[in-house]
């Protein structure tokens, strides 16, 4: 065996050696929690990182369309040069899903949702977002001459999303984030999967005491519509304080079946979700 591909072997080799600081950045060893959702994940100390060293499965970014950069930030004065989509999520996605052999993560068939919410110029920053997404079609779940096809990221819109304009594409790497209002309207899971609403517009209930029999049935029925058309749910505006309060309602919405529990306390929710799988192990 020659020199030259003994070396070859050996940086191969090397290559595959993951020490465990590569191993952490990568997920190995984090089992995902299917209802985790970051809410301005982008608010966190590290955007993506800490989400999913957390086992989260959806991730929340608003961005603006300034001077043609998709720039993440809360409201217009929090955005900054070069902080854009591409590096705080696209980028490290796509990295991690090929270190992953396709997922992010790795041995798990989730897909990570990446919620987009518009904050300026609807149609004019999807057209841009659109066109980003292009750039990253290898790891997005496409929608594709009326198929979905499958893959480790997808990408939901919300905010500003110009409905018709993404409802006319014959192919498109995003969907539509609905609302109430959608629910059973008829319109396919492959333009709206997703169903989101304010907590307040919909429950008066806040957690402190007993749910109300009719918000409890009113919950489980709007769940169980959205399943029927296979489209995921989510609220936001729920209580986020730490406490009893915010753990009775995210009781209710397991015991609903919500597909997303929204919350900016990362540790909290994992704490919670974990808990209840230990006891549903014992």
């Amino acid at each position: 065996m020659t020199r030259r591909i003994l070396a070859l072997i050996a940086a191969v080799s090397a290559a595959l050696v993951m020490t465990p600081a590569v191993a952490q950045a990568h997920g190995h060893g984090v089992r995902p929690l299917a209802r985790a959702h970051a809410h301005n994940d982008y608010e966190h100390e590290r955007p993506l990182a800490d989400a999913l060293a957390h086992g989260f499965t959806s991730v929340e970014a608003d961005i603006y369309l300034v001077d043609g950069e998709l720039l993440v930030g809360h409201d217009p004065e929090d955005v900054v040069p070069g902080r854009t989509l591409q590096s705080l999520y696209l980028d490290p996605l796509r990295q991690r899903v090929r270190a992953n052999h396709g997922r992010v993560y790795r041995g798990s068939p989730v897909s990570l949702q990446l919620l987009v919410d518009i904050k300026n110029t609807g149609p004019a920053t999807y057209t841009e977002l659109d066109r980003v997404l292009r750039q990253y079609k290898s790891i997005l779940t496409t929608y594709a001459w009326g198929k979905v096809l499958n893959d480790a990221v997808t990408v939901v819109v919300s905010g500003d999303r110009p409905r018709d304009l993404m409802a006319g594409q014959r192919v498109r790497y995003a969907f539509y984030d609905g609302r109430a209002a959608d629910l059973n309207s008829g319109t396919r899971a492959s333009l709206i999967p997703l169903i989101s609403d304010n907590w307040t517009n919909l429950f008066t209930w806040q957690g402190v005491g007993p749910m109300p029999p009719a918000e409890r049935t009113k919950l489980r029925q709007f769940i169980r519509d959205a399943h029927t058309n296979h489209q995921r749910v989510r609220f936001w505006a729920t209580p986020d304080t730490p406490g009893p309060a915010r753990d009775a309602l995210w009781r209710e919405l397991v015991a609903a079946d919500v597909d997303h529990i929204n919350t900016d306390d990362l540790a909290g929710l994992e704490a919670f979700l974990r808990g209840r799988s230990s006891a549903k192990a014992a």
